[in-house]
């Protein structure tokens, strides 16, 4: 079994793997998930082959529902992309799971099921208005579940400002990152286009936060990696390693060169 136990220990590298949409969604193309899921399982061992800590595998379903549900054909889908990655990578290779927009039940069932190590959560306290509609979170459902399903061991990745999620309303990140971890969440996901924005943020957590491991939610490249990952723990990675921008295939090159840079931060 796979565990994420050095989370916030060493510097986290989690790349991207964007999938196509899945069987059971409105924009599924049928016959493509058996490309869907080679090109996924190619592109991990890309990033390990690279030096990458791990990958987040990511629903693009292009229209999602806001609970913590998801269609049977989707969350099955999911999880054998997963396990394919499982089979293809070594144990050391942290393998996380986001079923768009706030399916973190299935994510979590996913992840125990099919070797995961962590999940990233769109909301786990505090409700965000999202292009989909109201994202209203139950963390009580959550951990309720993750314990009942013997997945303690799976890492709970909150965002608290980011792309994803906005507390609807207003709410310094500094309190949201606070009510995370008192919900149970074991690391805290943010970021902001402008990179002096995003380390007032990573500033103001760890004020607040003692302790609680921060990842970048994307906005990082090769040109800001030295400077934003001096300041958080790791980051969620994607365009810059991908050919071609946004959804590429992932180059390995490129991510050696990206760990290249993280690896002269702690070294």
């Amino acid at each position: 079994m796979r565990r994420f136990d050095s989370l916030g220990k060493e510097k986290a590298v989690l790349g991207m793997l964007h999938l196509r949409p899945m069987p059971g969604t409105p924009f599924y193309v049928e016959g493509s998930y058996e490309e869907t899921m080679q090109i996924a399982v190619e592109d991990a061992v890309a990033l390990a082959e690279g030096g990458a800590t791990g990958c987040l595998v990511q629903t693009v379903d292009r229209v999602y529902t806001t609970d913590n549900t998801s269609d049977p054909a989707r969350i099955a889908a999911v999880s054998n992309i997963v396990h394919e990655i499982d089979k293809a990578t070594q144990d050391g290779f942290q393998i996380g799971v986001q079923l768009m927009r706030n399916a973190i039940n299935p994510s979590v069932a996913i992840a125990k099921v099919s070797n995961g190590t962590y999940v990233r959560c769109g909301a786990i306290v505090g409700a965000t208005l999202s292009t989909h509609g109201w994202v209203e979170p139950n963390p009580l459902e959550v951990m309720t579940y993750r314990r009942q399903i013997g997945a303690e061991h799976i890492r709970i990745i909150a965002e608290v400002d980011s792309m994803h999620y906005k507390w609807f309303g207003g709410a310094a990140v500094a309190d949201v990152a606070r009510q995370a971890k008192y919900v149970g969440a074991d690391a805290v996901s943010l970021g902001d286009p402008d990179d002096e924005v995003t380390l007032r943020m990573i500033a103001d957590v760890r004020a607040a936060v003692p302790g609680i491991p921060i990842i970048l939610a994307g906005y990082t490249n090769h040109g800001n990696a030295a400077k934003m990952l001096a300041a958080a723990d790791g980051a969620f990675v994607g365009t810059c390693l991908e050919k071609g921008g946004w959804a590429g295939r992932i180059d390995v090159e490129r991510v050696r060169e990206y760990v290249d840079i993280v690896n002269q931060i702690v070294n």
